[in-house]
């Protein structure tokens, strides 16, 4: 495979890229930027749902935001430690694909995992730009920038994308994950079945509120923005 791409997203299950930036990856698709979600784990540790389940619903939430293509790697839930094998797995990853731009959840989350994999991803992006980093016969590949999006958290954002339009497309893509958002007859009772997508939609419209729209995403960066507009947006 020799791909290159605009945006390539990581999470450490299927439903973190859709809660964070659900909406902006919707945005950037139809827009017509290519958007490949990678799930570090296949979530085999959920409370609900079992992972062939969730793989369905992770494939049809990314058609309904546009996403070129969705991969999943084996990584175990709960065991997503830096070493050099799951740095190695990503690695490749990245290289396959060549994006431009790179996203994982932001470190500070109530849930272990997606601080884990933030680190992971922050690792994985910086090895895979070093030539004698060997992975087979990929060649080495430098992202321009490393973004953090979020999940359980509410942060201030370094910057916000209006995704006003594609709110709906946001909420359609967690409403796909059925297993996780609704609690059925035989599944328990978690923070995602309690009112988490009305959260969700809450802080998106806090976000909005900030800079004078209906709603927005926020995120983190790890270096300053160059904007293409000067500070009037002329």
């Amino acid at each position: 495979m020799n791909n290159t791409i605009d945006i390539l997203a990581f999470g450490a299950h299927a439903d973190d890229v859709e809660i964070g930036m659900g909406a902006s990856i919707a945005k950037w698709s139809q827009e017509g930027k290519s958007v490949v979600i990678c799930d570090l784990t296949e979530a085999e540790l959920s409370s609900n749902g079992t992972v062939e389940n969730r793989k369905k619903e992770a494939l049809k939430a990314a058609n309904m935001l546009g996403v070129k293509e969705r991969v999943s790697l084996t990584i175990p839930d709960r065991g997503l430690y830096i070493n050099n094998d799951h740095i190695q797995m990503i690695v490749e990853i990245i290289r396959t694909y060549k994006p431009s731009i790179i996203f994982a959840p932001y470190f500070e989350d109530r849930h272990p995992d997606h601080g884990n994999c933030a680190q992971l991803v922050k690792e994985a992006v910086f090895s895979a730009g070093i030539r004698k980093f060997t992975t087979g016969s990929l060649e080495a590949h430098k992202a321009k920038n490393l973004f953090y999006y979020m999940i359980n958290g509410f942060h201030k954002p370094d910057f916000v994308i209006d995704i006003t339009p594609f709110m709906e497309h946001k909420i359609a893509s967690l409403h796909a994950y059925q297993s996780q958002f609704v609690q059925m007859d035989n599944g328990v009772k978690t923070p995602l079945t309690e009112g988490y997508i009305e959260s969700v939609k809450a802080r998106e419209r806090m976000f909005g509120k900030e800079v004078g729209v209906p709603f927005a995403e926020g995120f983190k960066a790890t270096k300053p923005l160059l904007l293409n507009m000067d500070v009037f947006g002329e």
